[in-house]
């Protein structure tokens, strides 16, 4: 049984007492996914790391004033480039876009007219979603990617795309209990598109990820330390918290200077 305080901005700690007695001024949506994360890191590895950031900038908010909630994480992203390997959960775009609406509406009826969707996916975009569902709601929307809120080479020696020592040390970081012995990680290496315009950035196609890599992962994981995802995860948090801020302080009518 665990003995930690159940935190009054995590919608899934939270009681109906609490909730009754707040009117809120945000809410943050996290969006995850479930995949293979090399040999070392867990399935749930985009889920946790979403929960991490977003109850720990709820928290950094809610020390400041701000009546924030931080919702469950949604553990299913775009896989379409994974079904071939097992237990990599796809959810398509255009459920993604009804899954959205809904938590949406459901907010807007409740009286919570700002969200900010946190994504922790490379392969969730929900831009397009955003631009479709805005005109409908009076609910302000916005999205970031947390690995995109901190220039990470400040940090790491190699980033990585996928489980490598970014990731990897965010993991040993918030969860380090559930990552393996980094011997026992593969190297992530990435084969290179053979089209040009793809290894220069200008033409994009979603990845056949077996075809990519071997091993699941892209980016080399050797060099991640927990020390280094402390502070990168410090850096990321702390932004996240000030954009919880300034979002509770917005009015949708004023939002340009």
């Amino acid at each position: 049984m665990s003995s930690r305080e159940p935190r009054p901005y995590v919608l899934s700690e939270a009681t109906w007492k609490e909730i009754s007695a707040t009117r809120f001024d945000v809410a943050i949506l996290p969006w995850g996914a479930t995949e293979a994360h090399n040999y070392h890191l867990p399935y749930g590895t985009d889920v946790y790391e979403c929960d991490y950031f977003a109850a720990e900038s709820a928290k950094m908010a809610a020390g400041a004033g701000v009546k924030v909630m931080a919702l469950p994480t949604v553990p299913f992203g775009v896989n379409t480039g994974q079904l071939d390997i097992p237990f990599c959960i796809n959810m398509n775009p255009s459920t993604q876009a009804l899954v959205l609406r809904d938590i949406v509406r459901a907010l807007d009826q409740q009286g919570i007219h700002k969200l900010l969707i946190l994504n922790g996916h490379g392969g969730n975009d929900f831009k397009q979603m955003i631009r479709e569902l805005q005109p409908e709601t009076r609910v302000f929307l916005c999205a970031v990617n947390w690995w995109q809120i901190v220039d990470g080479r400040e940090y790491f020696e190699e980033l990585g795309d996928h489980a490598g020592e970014l990731e990897t040390s965010v993991m040993l970081h918030c969860a380090p209990e559930l990552v393996r012995p980094l011997d026992e990680a593969g190297e992530g290496k990435a084969r290179s598109p053979r089209i040009a315009a793809m290894r220069e950035g200008w033409a994009w196609a979603p990845r056949r990820w077996t075809q990519v890599t071997a091993d699941t992962g892209i980016g080399n994981p050797a060099a991640a330390t927990a020390d280094k995802g402390a502070r990168y995860a410090g850096a990321v948090t702390s932004k996240l918290a000030e954009l919880l801020k300034e979002l509770a302080r917005l009015h949708p009518s004023d939002l340009y200077s």
